[in-house]
């Protein structure tokens, strides 16, 4: 399909000028497809964050288009959701959260909040190892397909699965289908399991290697984050003499920041202040 032809699917939709088709043919909205796949704050952020001087009354444009409907006609309260959705999207935040709004969420509300609930320890273990040589945002999207295939992560039930489990879970498009890393839930639920009854909690245990309390970053730039540290080493080398796998010090460097034992959002990200303040 030729440019032109593509422009012109933007182009026939109400409320859109010539220059805002413009601005989102640049940032690659070319169809009404690709309009609503976006969405309107979405689409605003990504033209603020490219140097165009999007104003609010675009995002109207644009959500008044999808809607089909004059964007002066949209109702008052749909207006004031917009403009707090925008608010919010516009917050300096991390740059490797995208605009995904599943990642964006991750990242606003999970991603270096200290967990002490060892269920939810558990379920990030799972997910770091399954992650491995894929992206994380891959993972995301099959969270809930690993909920449902790892018994609500429950370590005391997937410390039972064997082969006739492994064999099924082989065939569940839900979640990726690594013999190895299916195994090795299994196998590192066993390991959790240990460690909870020598140490009262996995909480406890892994705390430890941090001295209790998040370590707190201040990197300027993404580019200035470890891929490992001698905490995640530590870790990793103990997890490792205790029976757990795809527990390598990069893969566990990645599980202390989504765990919050490291707070390594950049200092520009809004949620690096509120974490620094993050405390047992």
């Amino acid at each position: 399909m030729s440019a032109a032809r593509r422009a012109s699917n933007i182009a026939r939709l109400a409320n859109l000028g010539p220059k805002s088709e413009q601005w989102l043919n640049a940032i690659g909205v070319h169809t009404q497809r690709d309009l609503e796949k976006l969405g309107s704050v979405s689409a605003y952020r990504l033209l603020k964050n490219h140097g165009y001087n999007a104003s609010l009354n675009l995002v109207y444009a644009i959500e008044g288009a999808l809607r089909r409907i004059d964007w002066n006609r949209l109702p008052l309260a749909l207006k004031t959701d917009l403009r707090v959705r925008v608010a919010d999207a516009m917050k300096p935040r991390c740059a490797w959260c995208g605009t995904d709004p599943l990642y964006v969420q991750y990242h606003d509300e999970e991603w270096g909040v200290p967990v002490h609930d060892d269920h939810k320890h558990f379920e990030f273990l799972i997910l770091e190892g399954a992650q491995a040589g894929l992206s994380w945002i891959t993972i995301l999207r099959k969270r809930e397909g690993y909920r449902e295939a790892f018994a609500d992560f429950d370590p005391a039930r997937v410390a039972r699965y064997g082969k006739r489990e492994f064999a099924h879970l082989m065939k569940n498009p839900g979640i990726v289908r690594n013999r190895l890393k299916i195994e090795s839930a299994a196998k590192n639920a066993r390991a959790f399991l240990a460690v909870q009854d020598e140490f009262g909690s996995f909480d406890k245990y892994v705390w430890r290697f941090v001295g209790g309390q998040p370590i707190q970053n201040r990197w300027k730039h993404m580019k200035q984050l470890p891929a490992r540290t001698s905490e995640s080493d530590a870790l990793s080398k103990d997890l490792k003499r205790r029976g757990f796998t795809f527990v390598g010090s990069t893969i566990i460097y990645a599980h202390m920041q989504a765990i919050g034992m490291v707070n390594d959002h950049v200092i520009d990200c809004y949620r690096h202040k509120t974490l620094a303040k993050s405390r047992r």
